[in-house]
């Protein structure tokens, strides 16, 4: 059993911030149907089909990891007869999301507005760069859009002169999260008040959030901070270093993990009472960091990640995406699993990382091609006969696979 068994969602989305959000409640137990357009479908089918690194029997990397678990209907939503379709799939729903461009719902006529007409328990969410509402409520806007115009990627990168974007999309991908959150929040509420509601969710209201105390820390001060690559503005150590063949990251946050670090590395210049406390340590940053690295770059990441979790210090190696995912903790939470092609064989991807005690089945099916599902939801969610499924057909108004 998974914890959302029960629940229905339409899924509209496209590209990543919204897929994302589908696939995790999919990967709860929501059935999540993806409502995409005759011919092509939503345009992450096309994306890397056809590369050869990058796909599985034309299936692309972004549409076998967003799409698993779902279900597919093709609908010509531009077509009066098929919004109707669209209307009677909304009476049995739970949820509708989407992440069009703000606007674009009102003008399809499948905002919350004339949802709520048919459904009055509809939950919708909207997933758009900068929100529905506001000045800039129109612009377009991409993950790295929303990371610089937050203010996040002043803070990352090795100095002010060169701003760096995160390397996981975290605008999209936070933004979906966010968008799970509000979501079941929503579900938890309609409990109680039997009334649905709509979700606006901002790309950029979602990274100023994630600013968190590094905000308040600037309106409390008035400066704005600065990029300063793998190191910490209070700890010291706590930041990268070069070893035999590769590099660590040690995080040393109290006086403890120092003397800790001080038994495993045995460098005499740091056995220095001036370091042994966290303001110290600070004012001598350049000084501790250059001794570490020359004790550090003597042997290999092993040899100090094993001698350093030995005395529980915070450490970890920088690996690549090889090394974590065949890494032996990540195997043991089931973080990669295998998720198999509707045409066969099976493809390697991260698991779910919400671990429950009673209601935590995992399991993934494959995402879906287009339409293959357009008859089984009609028939089960609207109660559409095998003869009108069949008229709708031959007007073009939905498409499926037999």
């Amino acid at each position: 059993m998974k914890p959302l068994n029960g629940v229905k969602v339409i899924d509209l989305t496209h590209m990543l911030a919204g897929p994302y959000a589908g696939m995790v409640l999919a990967d709860l137990g929501a059935e999540v149907v993806k409502v995409e357009p005759l011919g092509s479908g939503e345009m992450t089918r096309g994306l890397l089909k056809n590369d050869p690194n990058y796909s599985f029997k034309n299936f692309g990397a972004y549409f076998l990891t967003l799409n698993r678990n779902k279900k597919s209907v093709s609908i010509d939503l531009k077509n009066k007869k098929g919004l109707e379709v669209f209307y009677d799939l909304v009476r049995s729903a739970d949820v509708v999301l989407n992440n069009f461009s703000a606007g674009v719902v009102t003008k399809l006529k499948i905002d919350f507005e004339n949802l709520s007409s048919i459904n009055p328990k509809i939950i919708t969410c909207s997933i758009t760069g900068f929100g529905e509402t506001g000045p800039h409520s129109t612009r377009p806007a991409y993950d790295q859009i929303v990371q610089a115009y937050s203010g996040g990627m002043s803070i990352t990168g090795k100095d002010a002169k060169s701003p760096t974007r995160a390397g996981i999309p975290i605008g999209d991908l936070g933004s979906g999260l966010y968008s799970v959150i509000g979501i079941l929040s929503a579900l938890y509420s309609r409990e109680k008040t039997q009334k649905g509601q709509h979700i606006d969710l901002s790309l950029l209201d979602v990274q100023i959030s994630l600013l968190t105390y590094m905000a308040t820390m600037q309106t409390l001060s008035g400066i704005d901070p600065e990029p300063i690559g793998n190191a910490h503005f209070v700890h010291v150590p706590y930041n990268s270093f070069t070893t035999s063949d590769g590099f660590v990251v040690i995080a040393v946050i109290t006086d403890e993990f120092w003397q800790s670090l001080k038994s495993v590395v045995n460098v005499g210049s740091l056995d220095d009472s001036k370091f042994d406390s966290s303001i110290g340590r600070l004012k001598n940053q350049a000084f501790i960091e250059n001794e570490l690295n020359k004790v550090l770059s003597t042997q290999t990441s092993d040899y100090w990640i094993d001698k350093l979790n030995k005395e529980k210090v915070p450490c970890a190696p920088i690996n690549k995406f090889s090394d974590a995912l065949n890494d032996e903790q990540v195997k043991h939470r089931n973080m990669i699993v295998e998720v198999e092609h509707p045409d066969g064989g099976f493809v390697k991807m991260p698991g779910n990382p919400v671990k429950m005690s009673y209601t935590n089945e995992e399991s993934y099916s494959s995402p879906p091609h287009l339409g293959t599902n357009t008859r089984e939801i009609l028939k089960n969610w609207s109660k559409y006969q095998d003869d009108e499924i069949e008229s709708l057909e031959k007007e073009k108004i939905i498409q499926s696979i037999d």
